[in-house]
């Protein structure tokens, strides 16, 4: 009785530490004061200038576009090389999961400085020019996203009878018809999980964007400002602008949302009724 009073203690004072930030952040978006603490009344004026601020929709706009682009490249190469690597020999498939759990277990920092250490080479010694732009900073979300995805695929693979992908072999479908009618619906939940996830690292990474990002996307001649470089430059100069609080309570509830049309999405998938064959 007292493990289990415990238990339900721990697991909702972790919550409460988790959630209430976001609470009140949400709570102080809807008045205009500089600091949180200060209420100044109710107001819809920090979404007003949320959207007004040129900045910030900049930033913000360039965060989604290297997230989605990234998102995408990072799911291609994590679903082909998952499946690549699920057919492959034993050792060879062995050598591939040990090369992809490098960059999942290696701190970012060391990720970021040998990106930073690798473009520099190349830009002195081979293309005589700085690299450093959209494609560089692509290229470290990729290398940060990739690997996550592959560890959402992977699972799906083990579970899916591989003799089904044979049959459909046997049966006549060319192999690209076989990937996407046999195999493709059944990888589809990993590869979705991974997608996502590949999206949040991207939203969420710093110190990769920091030291890989150049000119480019819509900062046009400057270097590429996105959501967490914004909030570190104002942070240096003073406190964050109240606008931001906006932005967060957006973000937290399009989040919100897509995790729980996930949900119910998945859950219909497992109420409905299998059909028998005969």
């Amino acid at each position: 009785m007292v493990k289990t009073a415990f238990k339900y203690v721990f697991v909702y004072l972790i919550l409460l530490l988790m959630y209430v930030p976001i609470f009140v952040l949400i709570v102080f978006s809807f008045t205009n004061a500089t600091y949180i603490g200060e209420w100044a009344g109710f107001s819809f004026k920090l979404y007003v200038d949320l959207f007004q601020s040129k900045e910030t929709m900049i930033s913000l706009g360039n965060t989604i576009i290297i997230a989605i682009i990234s998102a995408v490249v990072s799911t291609f190469l994590g679903v082909t090389g998952a499946i690549g690597a699920f057919y492959s020999k034993k050792r060879n498939r062995a050598l591939f999961e040990n090369l992809n759990q490098i960059p999942v277990v290696n701190p970012e920092i060391v990720i970021a400085l040998s990106l930073v250490v690798m473009f520099v080479f190349l830009g002195n010694t081979v293309f005589k020019e700085n690299l450093f732009s959209f494609w560089t900073l692509l290229a470290g979300h990729v290398i940060l996203s990739a690997p996550f995805v592959y560890l959402n695929v992977k699972p799906k693979l083990q579970q899916m009878d591989p003799s089904l992908y044979e049959a459909a072999l046997d049966l006549g479908c060319s192999p690209r018809k076989a990937l996407s009618k046999v195999m493709f619906p059944q990888l589809l939940p990993g590869i979705l999980s991974g997608f996502i996830l590949a999206i949040t690292l991207s939203l969420d990474d710093f110190i990769v964007t920091a030291f890989t990002r150049g000119p480019g996307l819509l900062s046009g001649d400057n270097a590429i400002e996105t959501l967490s470089t914004l909030v570190q430059a104002k942070i240096k100069k003073g406190p964050i602008p109240p606008e931001l609080r906006a932005l967060t309570t957006i973000i937290f509830l399009v989040v919100l949302i897509t995790v729980i049309g996930i949900t119910i999405y998945q859950n219909k998938g497992k109420n409905k009724p299998k059909r028998r064959r005969f």
